[in-house]
């Protein structure tokens, strides 16, 4: 399972013009869900964070992370 940082959350969705809502919508989870883990306030839980990077990765996007760097790219 890759782990999903809050930042990754925030520049996907800026990547991809979407609003928290409409990410917690294509995921399948609460709009204030993305909100506090973007915001730091809570971690996911594994099946919560799968289905984000599954909405993410459909859309494109490919998560980046290793010790050294943490990213995404947008496949076109």
């Amino acid at each position: 399972m890759k782990n999903l940082f809050p930042e990754q959350c925030r520049a996907a969705r800026g990547l991809l013009n979407w609003t928290q809502e409409q990410l917690a919508a294509l995921a399948g989870v609460s709009r204030s869900t993305v909100r506090d883990f973007e915001n730091g306030r809570h971690e996911l839980h594994r099946a919560t964070e799968a289905m984000l990077v599954k909405a993410l990765e459909q859309a494109g996007i490919r998560l980046v992370s290793d010790r050294q760097e943490v990213g995404i790219r947008l496949r076109r």
